[in-house]
């Protein structure tokens, strides 16, 4: 019979938590996909349209849009002074950025484009506390509020990272990478003086270790070479005694022999030399 394994409880437990977990968070993610596609277009039809109306029919809005243009115009240089142009610019930009934002390109900047365009739009068109009538008030009201709720909308598209680490995220992670390196860098330079500290201590204890034994060599050797030589001198000496002790003989029979030899010579050459003295004295008397 084949023995099965037996998963603990625990592991089995946490495998099927993290599967569960793995599920859901795909799930999750897969949801938020389809509704991000379904809410952008929504969100970015009233601009779309908002923005063609404006480039098409400008005329019908420059009344309200005074009040907002020549404030821009006179604090802003560089902006045109006609509000009609003011009008098609704003509603391009409408047209534009909602494209862009419906489609999910540069979805974050569009919709900052938007934000900065609906706000001054909202307070230019829909002043309902200036409107005298009921009726006339509480529409301006409605559209009022209605494009705060655009406005939210696009506050939540401009900051919405689709599940990716925000900006300020990222920087923040950079500064803690940062920081870590540095200490690491800092830990790493300390560890390495250390080391560099304690190799040098290292090697400066093996160096006078072999200074130690050469010294004790060289001792030895110089202690060997004077034993050598002190034995040396005593054979030379020895030596130079036996040779005196072996030369003394000779030297003797050699001095006696030379006087012989001369003793021989005189008694021999006498005679000679007498007859040479008395016959020069004859040839010169």
């Amino acid at each position: 019979m084949a023995a099965t394994a037996t998963v603990p409880l625990g592991r089995l437990t946490e495998s099927t938590r993290d599967l569960w977990n793995r599920d859901s968070r795909e799930g999750y993610e897969w949801t938020m996909t389809i509704s991000r596609r379904i809410a952008r277009p929504l969100l970015a039809s009233m601009f779309v349209s908002g923005g063609l109306d404006a480039i098409r029919n400008p005329e019908s809005k420059v009344e309200r849009a005074e009040a907002v243009t020549q404030t821009l115009t006179n604090q802003v240089p560089g902006l045109p002074k006609d509000t009609v142009t003011l009008i098609k610019w704003n509603g391009m930009a409408q047209v534009a950025a909602g494209t862009l934002l419906a489609i999910g390109k540069f979805r974050r900047l569009a919709a900052v484009v938007l934000i900065g365009s609906i706000i001054p739009t909202t307070y230019a068109g829909h002043r309902f506390w200036e409107e005298t009538d009921d009726a006339a008030r509480a529409q301006q009201r409605v559209h009022f509020f209605k494009n705060l709720g655009l406005l939210g909308g696009l506050i939540l598209a401009a900051f919405d990272t689709e599940g990716a680490p925000s900006l300020g995220w990222r920087a923040r992670r950079g500064t803690r990478r940062l920081r870590n390196v540095a200490a690491l860098g800092q830990a790493s330079s300390t560890s390495h003086t250390h080391r560099a500290i304690s190799r040098s201590a290292s090697e400066g204890r093996k160096a006078r270790r072999r200074a130690q034994k050469i010294a004790v060599a060289a001792s030895r050797r110089a202690n060997d070479a004077a034993v050598v030589g002190a034995r040396q001198a005593e054979v030379v000496s020895g030596a130079a005694r036996r040779g005196v002790n072996l030369a003394v003989p000779y030297v003797r029979h050699a001095n006696e022999s030379g006087l012989g030899a001369a003793k021989t010579a005189v008694d021999v050459a006498g005679p000679y030399f007498a007859a040479g003295v008395e016959r020069a004295g004859e040839v010169f008397t």
